[in-house]
C-alpha cells in the first residue's frame, strides 16, 4: 500500500493524502513518485524565510519597528487574555504554545494530546502586531503596492495558511460603519481612538500598530488516515502516512511574522530608499518631521 522502496530506501508515494499539494502536483509535472512533490511541498522551506525575517529585523529596529507574535487559538481553546497587558508577550515567550493565558495554555495542551490520541492534527490562528511602523508605507494609488495586499500575499503563501485577516478582519461585514471606522484625533500628531483597521487604510499604513491574523488549517498527514486512490492502478486505499506533527501552530507564528517582517522591510525600503543605511536614516528624519508638521 504504502509503495516501493527506492534507492535512498525512502518509500516511493503513489497514495496522495487529502488536504496535501501530492495529487495536484503530480499532475501538473507529471511525477508518478508523489515525494517528489510532497518534499518540495513542505514547510521545511520556511526555515530559509525565518532566517531572512530575523536579518530584515534588525534592519528595522534602530527605526523602532518592533514584531510581536502569539498564539491566539488552538483547535478549540481560544487565548482570550490582553495582548496589550504589560506582561503579555513575556507569558508568550515561556509558553509551550504560545499563549498568553497560563490556564488556557494548559487546556491547550491537553487538547493537544486527545486530538494526537484520536489519531488526529489540529490548526489554529496566530496573530503578529507590527509596532513602530511610520504612516505612509505601501500606496493607495498602484494595486501592487498597497501593504494588505503584499502582507496577505506573504502570509497566504505559508504553508496550510487558508485565511488572513488585517484588523477587525471579517468582522467588519458584521456592525454598521460607525462601529468599525477608527476616529481621529490630534494631540502632537494624528492618531486613531481605535484600531479596528489593524494599523491599514487604503493600502498604506496609517501609524497604529499592524495587526495581522492567519489561520492554519491542520496537517494533512494523519496517523488514522482519511481515503484516497493509487495513482497507479486506482485502487481505493489509506492515505500515505508521513512523519508529522500534531499541531504546529506555535512554530506557524514565528513563520508568519518572519514573513510579515518582509514584507514590511521591503515597503520600508521602498518608500526609504538609499545606497547605505545612513541615506535611509536621513531620507526617514526628513519625511517623519514633514508628517509630524502636516
Amino acid at each position: 500500500i504504502m509503495g516501493t522502496e527506492t534507492a535512498n530506501n525512502e518509500k516511493s508515494v503513489e497514495c496522495p493524502r487529502p488536504g496535501h499539494a501530492d495529487l495536484t502536483g503530480g499532475m501538473k509535472y507529471n511525477h508518478r513518485d508523489l515525494r517528489n512533490v510532497l518534499e518540495r511541498a513542505s514547510a521545511r522551506e520556511t526555515a530559509a524565510r525565518v532566517a531572512v525575517g530575523a536579518l530584515v529585523r534588525q534592519v528595522l529596529k534602530p527605526f523602532g519597528i518592533e514584531f510581536l507574535s502569539h498564539v491566539k487559538r488552538i483547535g478549540e481553546v481560544e487565548d482570550t487574555a490582553d495582548f496589550t497587558a504589560a506582561d503579555f508577550f513575556e507569558k508568550v515567550q515561556n509558553s509551550p504554545v504560545g499563549f498568553g493565558d497560563e490556564n488556557a495554555a494548559q487546556k491547550a495542551m491537553e487538547y493537544i494530546d486527545k486530538i494526537k490520541s484520536s489519531g488526529e492534527s489540529v490548526g489554529g490562528i496566530v496573530e503578529t502586531i507590527v509596532k513602530g511602523v511610520p504612516a505612509g508605507l505601501g500606496s493607495y494609488v498602484h494595486y501592487d503596492r498597497k501593504l494588505d495586499a503584499n502582507l496577505a500575499f506573504g502570509v497566504m503563501s505559508v504553508q496550510a495558511i487558508k485565511g488572513v485577516e488585517i484588523g477587525m478582519g471579517f468582522g467588519v461585514s458584521e456592525i454598521p460603519g460607525s462601529k468599525v471606522h477608527d476616529e481621529i484625533e490630534y494631540s502632537d500628531d494624528f492618531h486613531r481612538l481605535t484600531n479596528n483597521a489593524g494599523g491599514i487604510e487604503g493600502g498604506m499604513s496609517n501609524g497604529e500598530p499592524i495587526i495581522v491574523k492567519a489561520a492554519m488549517k491542520p496537517i494533512p498527514t494523519l496517523y488514522n488516515p482519511l481515503r484516497t486512490v493509487n495513482i497507479d492502478d486506482k485502487s481505493e486505499h489509506k492515505a500515505t502516512v508521513e512523519r508529522s506533527d500534531v499541531c504546529a501552530v506555535p512554530a506557524c507564528s514565528v513563520v508568519v511574522e518572519a514573513v510579515i517582517a518582509f514584507e514590511i522591510a521591503k515597503a520600508f525600503l521602498d518608500k526609504f530608499s538609499g545606497d547605505c543605511m545612513a541615506d535611509v536614516k536621513a531620507y526617514y528624519d526628513v519625511y517623519m518631521n514633514r508628517i509630524k508638521n502636516f
